[in-house]
């Protein structure tokens, strides 16, 4: 039976979020008393949607960087996620991948991902949390305001259903509700001073479906991915198909600003044929789709720099109400898992009761989110009609330094596992600058370009039977 924390301080965690359950988890042997305040009246105890996770309906990678960041937190949670149907995909080996540069080759396995919905992943993370003795959730529970002194947070005040008022003191209080968080407003009331923010915004559109995966192509499928050129001048439009539970393919299309697209069925794999190449388009054709088309557009980049601002203590941003992501590079389920990691190592050398504890944690979160900052507006703000700062020379500069990158990967497993590193969220972006990788760089490919994707026996048998037919029956969702 698991020992109660000696410790006394109260940690509340606003939102039950993944990024929430994981700051819990962290935290936990670090509090007497970490209480989750979640919105939704209640938290699934199955693999479902949340009813304020929209983004849920579209494809998730969580990448070997964030996975094991989680399995650290929560030993146990890959495994649970893999008996109920999620898969492990290794990578580069089971990603067949168009790039700017041409086709990426399936080189011997460094990294991997985890396939599966968001759904099933939320509900792994969440069932081992709630499972930790001095972990509680409050479901029903509105914030509405921080408690405190330009200085010092001392709590919150909340809302419950029936519309009671109240206020809960905390020793800390994380601010994990997402995109929508209402932190700066809620700092200035206590006469905080406004925090620095910087927004990215490509216009992407997301319209996702759910595919029964063809007989033989159920399971050690590989990530089918094409995608964009932020050098073409034009739209970038993307396409993935992603291995999830239940025998199913997730496919998300998205487009930047005039490329968006369509929420009719009928023009959804269409859309996946016109992109830069029509392999997923041919897949799509030989499997059966059983879901809607959803569609989702709350994509900006925006970055809230706590870190740089003067907080008062005892209050923590984490997650999208910091660091929110264009999903296209599918970065914001590990930089969750890595930020509660950076929580964890912060208390575990100073006290969460301690002063300095806020600053020192919103200083470590912020480094994974920074990682997947750059990762993700190196390439939105090139986009024709991109709402951002136009790019200067050093962005210029970093952009052809990636695309060299990404160049010679085709050719060279040095390379492309240096790009993989920082990809997964294993490394940190400082190594593309080792001097090894730059020789590599400037040497170029070591193995010609590909004419044409990788493909397994298995994976072009796929291709070699007939696609099904489309009758108005099969194109509305089951």
């Amino acid at each position: 039976m698991k020992q109660q924390p000696t410790r006394t301080a109260r940690v509340l965690i606003l939102g039950g979020s993944l990024a929430g359950t994981l700051a819990a988890a962290a935290l936990a042997p670090h509090a007497a008393e970490v209480l989750i305040l979640e919105r939704d009246k209640a938290l699934p105890d199955s693999a479902v949607p949340r009813p304020r996770l929209p983004q849920a309906a579209h494809a998730h990678m969580l990448w070997a960087g964030g996975a094991d960041a989680i399995e650290s937190l929560l030993p146990g949670t890959t495994d649970t996620w893999l008996k109920a149907g999620a898969h492990r995909i290794p990578i580069p080996t089971g990603m067949v991948s168009f790039s700017p540069a041409g086709w990426y080759r399936r080189w011997t396995e460094t990294h991997y991902l985890i396939g599966a919905s968001r759904d099933l992943i939320d509900w792994g993370v969440r069932t081992a949390t709630l499972a930790i003795p001095n972990v509680i959730v409050r479901t029903g529970i509105t914030v509405t305001s921080l408690t405190g002194t330009a200085s010092t947070v001392s709590g919150v005040r909340i809302r419950d259903e029936n519309h009671e008022e109240s206020e809960l003191s905390a020793d800390l209080v994380i601010d994990a509700t997402g995109r929508g968080s209402k932190a700066p407003e809620w700092l200035t009331a206590i006469g905080a001073p406004k925090v620095p923010e910087t927004v990215v915004d490509a216009g992407v559109r997301y319209a996702s479906r759910r595919y029964r995966a063809p007989e033989g192509a159920e399971s050690n499928w590989p990530v089918i991915h094409i995608q964009a050129d932020p050098r073409e001048g034009r739209p970038g439009q993307v396409v993935s198909i992603i291995s999830i539970e239940d025998g199913q393919w997730h496919v998300s299309l998205s487009g930047t600003r005039g490329g968006e697209p369509s929420a009719d069925e009928a023009l959804f794999e269409d859309f996946a044929r016109k992109v830069r190449h029509p392999l997923a388009a041919d897949f799509l054709a030989r499997a059966e789709p059983i879901s809607d088309v959803v569609v989702y557009a709350r994509t900006a980049n925006r970055q809230r720099q706590f870190e740089k601002a003067a907080m008062p203590t005892g209050f923590v941003v984490i997650g999208d109400a910091a660091t929110s992501l264009n999903p296209v590079y599918g970065h914001g389920m590990s930089a969750a898992g890595l930020g509660a990691v950076a929580l964890r190592e912060t208390a575990a050398h100073t006290a969460v009761t301690a002063p300095r504890f806020a600053a020192l944690a919103q200083k470590a979160v912020a480094r994974p989110a920074a990682a997947a900052w750059l990762l993700a507006v190196g390439q939105d703000r090139f986009y024709p009609g991109a709402i951002c700062r136009a790019p200067h020379l050093g962005d210029k500069l970093a952009a052809r330094y990636i695309n060299r990158l990404s160049h010679t990967a085709i050719g060279s497993f040095f390379v492309v596992k240096a790009l993989t590193d920082v990809m997964t969220m294993k490394k940190p972006a400082s190594v593309l600058g080792h001097p090894d990788v730059l020789i590599a760089a400037a040497r170029g490919l070591r193995k010609p370009l590909l004419t044409g994707p990788e493909l397994a026996p298995h994976e072009q048998s796929i291709l070699d039977r007939a696609p099904l037919p489309r009758t108005q029956e099969a194109s509305n969702a089951s």
